[in-house]
């Protein structure tokens, strides 16, 4: 049968193909595509509907799996831009430090560098606790700084941590000269702002301006001294206003540090006696 059916189907296409358009085979086919054109364009109408939900949930599934590659895909650039922003803050932090050993501020001072490794839980960020100590030649009262300026001292030490007091902790105190010939005074927070710092102890009669420059004072009367040395970098004046009756002017400053967003610091070790301060 299998045979028969192969050679009867042989048969009529050879002889369709040899036959003209007007022979009875093409007559029949045309006959057949008249009879059955409106049932197949009705099958094809019926099932259409059919046919766009299965296309509709293929493309769905489609753009489901495309979303969750792109979803893949920002997350690994996410990955890498904060990776690569992150390396290189931490690269401009550890830059101005590496300044700071080929110029330090202090030359009779052998500086450590120290991450920062604890915050004080207040928004007094009055302390920070970093990561070298005694066994790093750490000692109390020791100064501490960053490339941008002055940031506290040293008041408590372990063997491999250091509790550093902030100049913006209510407790501190920095003796501070204005630049380039102005007078000196105190530099202590400003009570309700954590932010600002005041330089206190200027007569009503110094001149002091909006953008000069205050460095440590770093004096010594041969019996008590200044807990840091002489030039390092504090802040800068944004403000003086003289009162009337008042007995010192108001001068505001605004520190060099970023005292809340740094990550290292430098540890100003040994260095020459300075009387009255321990260590």
């Amino acid at each position: 049968m299998l045979v028969l059916l192969v050679v009867a189907s042989l048969v009529l296409l050879s002889t369709q193909f040899s036959e003209g358009q007007g022979g009875p085979l093409h007559s029949l086919q045309r006959g057949v595509a008249t009879a059955f054109g409106p049932v197949e364009e009705g099958t094809s109408r019926a099932l259409k509907p059919a046919r766009d939900l299965v296309n509709w949930v293929d493309e769905t599934f489609q753009a489901r799996g495309d979303n969750t590659d792109l979803r893949a895909d920002n997350q690994r650039l996410r990955a890498l831009v904060v990776q690569y922003q992150s390396a290189a803050g931490e690269n401009d932090k550890l830059s101005s430090l590496l300044n700071l050993d080929r110029n330090p501020p202090v030359s009779e001072y052998q500086p450590v560098t120290a991450r920062v490794i604890g915050r004080s839980p207040t928004v007094w960020y009055s302390t920070v606790t970093v990561d070298r100590g005694s066994s790093s030649g750490v000692q109390e009262d020791d100064p501490v700084i960053t490339g941008d300026g002055l940031v506290g001292r040293v008041t408590d030490t372990t063997n491999g941590t250091a509790e550093v007091r902030l100049i913006t902790d209510h407790r501190s105190g920095v003796s501070a000269k204005v630049l380039p010939n102005g007078p000196e005074g105190v530099v202590e927070p400003e009570a309700g702002d954590p932010s600002s710092l005041l330089l206190d102890f200027i007569d009503p009669d110094q001149k002091i301006h909006e953008g000069q420059l205050l460095v440590t004072a770093g004096w010594s009367n041969g019996a008590i001294s200044s807990a840091f040395p002489y030039g390092i970098q504090i802040g800068r004046v944004t403000s003086a206003t003289v009162t009337e009756g008042e007995t010192y002017q108001r001068v505001q400053v605004q520190p060099f540090a970023d005292l809340r967003g740094m990550d290292y610091v430098q540890v100003l070790t040994g260095g020459p006696a300075r009387p009255g301060v321990p260590g």
